[in-house]
């Protein structure tokens, strides 16, 4: 599935819910899903400033696709960040630069999050580009 397919996959599973409660509660679901990070990248070189909680994300290039793994302390921020794995991880540097991730604004989940979480998530995203610009940078730099 491409990018565009997996955010419209979301907001169509976000639509059955009518109450933000019942939103939450999915997205604690979706924590659970979350596979475990490495305990090696739970350190302080992997946290993501801006976030309230504690969250950890790390990011490998394997066959010109980043793969990304977190970990939150947080259970809601846990499943933001599974939603946002689900979304961008297994992409090239090149789509995820580019892409954008309208999937957040259609199931309301910024206009719904405290503004402490909102920067939470803005980081998040933020760091996950980051890595997206260093490993397009570093593959158009080629081999040392």
């Amino acid at each position: 599935m491409n990018i565009r397919e997996v955010q419209d996959e979301i907001i169509e599973e976000f639509s059955i819910f009518g109450e933000w409660m019942d939103k939450y509660n999915y997205l604690i679901e979706l924590s659970n899903s979350l596979p475990p990070i490495d305990p090696r990248y739970k350190t302080n070189e992997y946290l993501i400033n801006g976030c309230q909680s504690k969250v950890w994300l790390h990011a490998d290039l394997k066959d010109n696709k980043i793969i990304f793994t977190a970990d939150s302390d947080a259970i809601i921020t846990k499943g933001i960040v599974a939603l946002l794995i689900r979304v961008m991880s297994n992409r090239s540097p090149g789509e995820l630069i580019n892409t954008d991730l309208y999937f957040i604004d259609r199931i309301g989940l910024k206009q719904n999050l405290s503004p402490t979480r909102s920067n939470g998530l803005l980081a998040m995203m933020k760091q996950m580009k980051l890595y997206a610009i260093a490993f397009h940078a570093k593959q158009e730099k080629g081999p040392a």
